[in-house]
């Protein structure tokens, strides 16, 4: 399915606008939530966002989750539900920000949303360890580069965050890019290499707030990593994780067989509960404040 609907069709040679209408159509298809899951509009300090609530109370801990869509697409109700999902496992909320999108707002207007989404819910929570920084593919980029940017700002950190098949290297150099170029059924070289462009300019692909991997990483709350094995995006995640832990970061990454990218969002896939369920017991383990 993925071989045949997406990947024949992602490009930027098809057009942004074609883009987001295959993807809104995808989205209102594929992505329906569970009937209980509450989805409420907010002003997230100038971001427009959304909350996801599927507990009751308000007191419960946040999840800020930076969707993924390679800088220009959204897939709202895609991510609704599986946000809704994670915070069942969690007890917790979620925080969905709608962070202006390339190429008509390029870098760094998507991470400036994001970083204020998460100051937003900052002061929401009062307290940094009730927070968690999570997100998928462009999202899970958008997470590490926060990271970076709350780091250099001096501002409270999450308890722990949790990035699912990011791209961290923009200029493309990790050995998967290339070994798994034919068997990863979302991607081709030359479309993550042109929508790349959509973003950033070619100056900027060795900046940390762009690129993550050429960031320092000392002093970073603890961090998950997962991706599958097929993808092209797998030494992005790998060698992430890699420097993570050399600079002394509490570090994890799993690689799943044969899984594509972002399958978190595949409900009918036995490895996405197992992922999820892996992303719970991260966080559990790693807070004192989660049930």
């Amino acid at each position: 399915m993925l071989r045949f609907g997406i990947r024949r069709r992602l490009g930027p040679e098809a057009g942004i606008d074609h883009l987001r209408e295959v993807a809104e159509r995808m989205d209102l298809r594929f992505g329906a939530a569970e009937r209980d899951v509450r989805r409420t509009p907010v002003d997230a300090g100038g971001v427009a966002a959304e909350w996801i609530d599927v507990v009751s109370g308000g007191d419960a801990p946040v999840i800020v989750y930076l969707h993924g869509g390679a800088f220009c697409l959204r897939f709202p109700c895609t991510h609704a539900a599986l946000v809704a999902r994670l915070c069942r496992r969690l007890g917790a909320r979620a925080l969905l920000p709608d962070y202006r999108l390339a190429p008509e707002h390029r870098y760094p207007a998507a991470l400036d949303d994001c970083v204020k989404a998460y100051r937003f819910a900052l002061a929401q929570c009062a307290d940094p360890k009730r927070i968690v920084l999570a997100g998928d593919s462009a999202g899970g980029t958008l997470v590490l580069a926060a990271l970076l940017r709350l780091k250099a700002s001096a501002l409270p950190l999450p308890a722990c965050a949790v990035a699912i098949s990011p791209l961290t290297d923009f200029t493309l150099s990790g050995r998967s890019m290339v070994d798994n170029e034919g068997i990863d059924p979302m991607f081709r070289l030359r479309v993550i290499a042109a929508m790349r462009t959509l973003y950033a300019d070619a100056v900027q692909f060795t900046d940390p707030f762009v690129s993550p991997l050429f960031g320092a990483f000392h002093g970073l709350p603890p961090l998950l990593l997962q991706v599958g094995s097929t993808e092209m995006l797998r030494d992005d995640a790998l060698r992430i994780a890699a420097r993570a832990q050399q600079a002394g970061v509490d570090a994890e990454v799993e690689v799943y067989e044969n899984m594509p990218h972002v399958f978190h969002v595949m409900r009918m896939l036995p490895a996405s509960d197992k992922a999820l369920d892996a992303i719970a017991d991260f966080v559990r383990a790693r807070t004192g404040r989660f049930l």
